[in-house]
């Protein structure tokens, strides 16, 4: 089975369900049309199932590897990066004044999705370099911009971010990397790095890292948090790759998913490094970088899921076992109902995945293409869906990847299908950039100092949508009590009950957006939207008011046996 862009799928969530085409009525976005957008979906279509799709099973079992110091990726990732890179994917969003295209993060995470499902190990490398131009863009100086943001945006070197300590994981206020002056204006950077994915390797002539390490006599804690470029190899007076810096990958993970993602433990050793941002300021400025990197990792989840999904339809579509109650079919297993159950789950989460992590970016665009009260409106609006696209849409990826393996049954666990391994991939996504607890804590936290505005605005919008079964209105009617126990409640109260809450925003928004979608279409379309969304309603949306419940029930219960009585 080969994988198949959605191109189809993505065009009508954008136009009909997002409402995309608002964005080439702006004049920061005005060469974002329609034809614009689907040539570039139609270009990176080929590229993901020609190139990069073909690399995915390699990658698996031909993962990164460490040898004599050098990282060596899986065989034909150099030619599929550069690839990547000339076609100028790197840089859809970029500045154009340094070489990018300019265009919308919304037309960059529809390409983002196709190269996850297509190669999820590979699409991390560019992904992760976005966030870096991104972080840049806003916060480095002018000559730090004029040197690299035209090398990381066509491709000829790549990013990183470095935070994960041994002492420091989500903790990030713990960590001990220290960067002292040099005299020479710059710094000299040291300390120890885990974790950081794609931390060097072979596909491009320099490797970037942003760091965070504090500076002598910093405070303690987050706010004693500097950020630094570190680059494998300094620049030249030509701006090429000259001397090699003092640092060095330790060593590669041995992970369970993602082989041909070289994961490095990266040690800089007095490296030499620019400050980027003001001093003990590193946190705002790698926040930048981490908000686009928790939209791309949640896009992972959705390109996985509808990779597993077309494996599991396929599959299904193939396998003979049993009698089955459908009078004119082949005796194929997607007639029996359990298994019309799982596709069904799989297809309808995977869709309200993409409409989340679509309408995210969509409003990340509008709050940079506006300006006074509507940027700010949509600012709040891109804040508040950021970790619900985050969460949810990896969530679902590792939902879906899971019902794959289901639908193959014992073919499911044996490697050579390919199921297990969307499992095992994008297991991680789950836990990396912020673990999906971490982002529930954050919008029943931090997304929640508005006073609850932004979350009452969506509620608005979500009781717009025209449903006459009355069962996404019941849905919001819960969100709308939930979200003001929340506002009522202390923080730990709210944290307990977070994950079921920002569950019950995935699933309403996910809803909202496939009866939209059903009805905006017409003829057979309109049908099969229509059932798929009345099936979710019924199937998936149902489980709204239990969640409820369980987001409003507080902490004391989970209080209720010490460390010792769980251990009994």
């Amino acid at each position: 089975m080969t994988y198949t862009a959605p191109v189809r799928e993505i065009a009508f969530c954008l136009d009909h369900v997002v409402g995309a085409g608002r964005l080439a009525r702006t004049d920061r976005y005005a060469d974002a049309t329609d034809d614009a957008r689907d040539a570039i979906l139609t270009e990176a279509a080929r590229l993901c199932e020609q190139v990069l799709a073909p690399l995915n099973i390699v990658s698996d079992r031909q993962g990164a590897v460490l040898e004599n110091g050098v990282v060596r990726t899986t065989p034909g990732f150099r030619e599929a990066y550069k690839a990547i890179a000339e076609g100028g994917w790197v840089g859809i969003s970029a500045d154009p004044e340094f070489g990018g295209m300019g265009l919308p993060m919304t037309f960059t995470t529809a390409v983002n999705e196709m190269m996850s499902s297509a190669c999820l190990s590979l699409g991390l490398c560019p992904l992760l370099s976005q966030g870096q131009i991104e972080a840049l863009e806003n916060h480095a100086s002018d000559e730090i911009k004029a040197l690299y943001l035209p090398r990381l945006i066509s491709g000829e070197w790549t990013g990183t971010m470095n935070l994960t300590e041994p002492s420091a994981g989500s903790d990030v206020g713990a960590l001990r990397s220290r960067a002292e002056p040099d005299g020479q204006g710059t710094w000299r950077v040291t300390g120890q790095k885990i974790f950081i994915s794609w931390g060097d390797h072979d596909v491009a002539e320099n490797v970037v890292h942003l760091v965070l390490a504090r500076l002598p006599g910093a405070p303690a804690g987050t706010k004693g948090i500097s950020l630094f470029l570190v680059p494998k190899f300094i620049p030249d007076e030509n701006g090429a790759p000259g001397q090699a810096n003092s640092l060095r990958v330790v060593s590669l993970e041995h992970k369970m998913g993602l082989h041909g993602s070289p994961t490095a433990v990266m040690e800089f050793d007095g490296a030499r490094g620019w400050m980027i941002g003001p001093e003990n300021g590193g946190m705002a400025c790698m926040f930048t970088m981490m908000n686009n990197a928790r939209l791309g990792v949640g896009v992972q989840g959705l390109g996985v899921a509808e990779a597993a999904y077309q494996k599991a339809l396929a599959y299904a579509r193939e396998r003979r076992q049993g009698r089955t109650p459908i009078g004119d079919g082949n005796g194929a297993i997607v007639d029996h109902a359990d298994v019309r159950r799982m596709l069904l789950r799989m297809k309808t989460l995977t869709e309200a995945a993409r409409a989340i992590c679509l309408d995210t970016a969509f409003s990340t665009d509008m709050a940079r293409a506006l300006s006074g009260d509507e940027a700010a409106a949509w600012k709040a609006r891109a804040a508040f869906l950021t970790p619900i696209a985050k969460a949810f849409g990896t969530d679902v990826g590792n939902e879906v990847a899971y019902e794959g393996v289901q639908v193959h049954g014992g073919m499911g666990y044996i490697e050579e299908t390919g199921a297990a391994q969307f499992s095992r991939d994008v297991r991680v996504t789950a836990i990396y950039e912020g673990t999906n607890g971490i982002q529930a804590m954050d919008l029943t936290g931090r997304k929640m100092m508005d006073g609850g505005a932004a979350a009452r605005a969506l509620l608005a919008e979500l009781r717009a949508v025209d449903e006459p079964t009355g069962r996404l209105g019941r849905a919001v009617d819960a969100l709308a009590r939930a979200t003001d126990w929340m506002l009522d409640n202390q923080p730990n109260d709210r944290f307990a009950g977070a994950v079921p809450y920002l569950r019950m925003w995935g699933l309403t928004l996910g809803a909202a957006a496939l009866v939209k979608g059903a009805a905006a279409a017409s003829g057979d379309d309109a049908r099969r939207r229509a059932a798929l969304a009345d099936w979710f309603l019924r199937a998936e949306l149902s489980a709204v008011p239990g969640l409820a419940e369980a987001a409003c029930t507080g902490a004391a219960p989970l209080y209720a046996l010490s460390a010792d009585d769980l251990a009994a």
